[in-house]
């Protein structure tokens, strides 16, 4: 590898500095003069030099080489004109090119880059078409290559898929041709730099402030949970508010994919699990690191998703001692939720008796938070429910509080309102018995909240 490819791949991010009009992205003249002014800056750039400095200075000196070049070939530009084509330059070397300002962006959510010329982002909730462009399928190539080099993995024909992180934690999912028929495909789910709390839940209106408060004495009454959800509908961003109930000083062990989860306790061991090399060996699944905490002494298992055979193995910890331990799954609602469960534990191998399996997710999860993604883009809790044990070999649950939409309003806004179911939960006990302290009037079907 050239020194100046190193450069490229190696490149730290400095502070990203606003935009302008996206719209120049998409005009070839000056994404000619751009790819041009570029490959002359590499060509004169001491890149060695540039290697040891600081970003601000990086960035002044790019900006310097920049202007000079501009003059020596006399390209006619106005000001704001050359003030973009620096800002370019910069994001190309220091950064992800096109897509800087767009991880800029703090209201953004999501960005979907589908082939060199469509960039999508989601805002609130909504997609929303940009003026985002690259160059050409081989620019983006380019820059997924740089993103996946920083942790080292490859992306090439004979490996066409990768999940990758941002220095920031972003997620991100990378597929190129033969698989992705049109170009290269990327997806960055971004990772807010401020975690949610239950406040800011609360100031979305994703669920009232007695649903908090259950919740919260859920968690403080080590009460093992499953969150539940589609894609896309917060099932990581609510475990992330939920396990800031944990008290400081218990050990937490956090098994992921993908490491997304911001604890804020001083004891928590991160795990992540770690793909098969080109040669197809040394992969290691969430079921090995599921175990292997077993032998780390944990006060609490976090798994960021069960999704295959690790389901048996997370609902044999929580029920050997591991109480108050936390996972979500992919599912449409809590009954869907324990049916994925059954057919994950199917995965590992053993064949159990149906009766026996059910009696075994009864023990093992006490409480199922169903998470949703409504018409108009808002996240809200649409329903908790208690399994309470098994009955005539099913799986016996109790809802106690409920989302019921009522209509969409005009502008597209899901009109409805929470309520409590009026039943009063088993857990309830348990909650006292562990400080926690909560009025009868939370569980009264006669309070709405919209």
């Amino acid at each position: 590898m050239s020194l100046r490819d190193q450069f490229e791949q190696n490149g730290q991010n400095g502070s990203v500095v606003a935009s302008a009009p996206a719209s120049r992205h998409a005009d070839p003249a000056y994404q000619k003069l751009k790819a041009q002014i570029h490959h002359k800056l590499l060509e004169r750039a001491d890149l060695g030099a540039m290697e040891s400095m600081a970003p601000e200075r990086l960035r002044d000196e790019i900006r310097n080489l920049v202007f000079r070049l501009l003059v020596e070939d006399h390209v006619a530009v106005n000001d704001a004109e050359r003030q973009q084509l620096v800002r370019d330059i910069q994001n190309e070397v220091l950064g992800l090119g096109p897509l800087e300002p767009l991880l800029a962006d703090p209201t953004i959510s999501d960005i979907l880059v589908n082939t060199y010329n469509q960039v999508y982002v989601e805002r609130r909730g909504r997609l929303e078409l940009t003026d985002v462009r690259f160059a050409s399928n081989e620019h983006l190539h380019k820059i997924i290559d740089k993103i996946v080099s920083r942790i080292g993995r490859r992306v090439d024909e004979s490996s066409p898929m990768v999940d990758a992180r941002l220095p920031d934690g972003s997620r991100v999912n990378a597929i190129i041709p033969p698989l992705a028929i049109d170009g290269p495909l990327l997806s960055i789910r971004r990772f807010a730099v401020i975690p949610l709390k239950m406040d800011d839940l609360l100031t979305f209106k994703s669920l009232t402030p007695g649903m908090a408060d259950v919740i919260h004495g859920l968690v403080q009454a080590k009460v093992n949970l499953l969150i539940s959800g589609g894609t896309g509908s917060g099932k990581t961003t609510l475990l992330n508010v939920m396990s800031s109930a944990i008290p400081a000083s218990e050990r937490i062990i956090t098994i992921e994919d993908a490491a997304e989860l911001q604890l804020q306790q001083p004891h928590v061991v991160r795990l992540e699990t770690r793909p098969p090399n080109i040669e197809g060996k040394g992969e290691i699944t969430q079921r090995s690191l599921v175990r292997n905490s077993l032998r780390m002494r944990p006060d609490r298992i976090i798994v960021g998703e069960v999704r295959g055979a690790e389901a048996l193995d997370m609902l044999q910890a929580m029920n050997t001692g591991h109480e108050g331990s936390m996972t979500t799954i992919h599912a449409n609602s809590p009954r869907d939720a324990l049916t994925r469960l059954e057919n994950m534990v199917g995965m590992a191998g053993f064949s159990l008796p149906p009766k026996v399996l059910r009696q075994q997710i009864a023990s093992a999860i006490s409480v199922v938070v169903q998470v949703s993604r409504m018409t108009d883009g808002k996240r809200r809790i649409v329903s908790i429910q208690e399994l309470t044990g098994v009955e005539a070999d099913i799986v016996t649950m109790q809802e106690i509080f409920t989302y019921e939409q009522t209509g969409v309003a005009e502008d597209g806004t899901v009109k409805g309102h929470f309520r409590a179911t009026g039943i009063r939960p088993k857990f309830h006990q348990r909650l006292e018995r562990f400080g926690v302290k909560l009025p009868e009037t939370i569980f009264s079907p006669n309070n709405l909240m919209s």
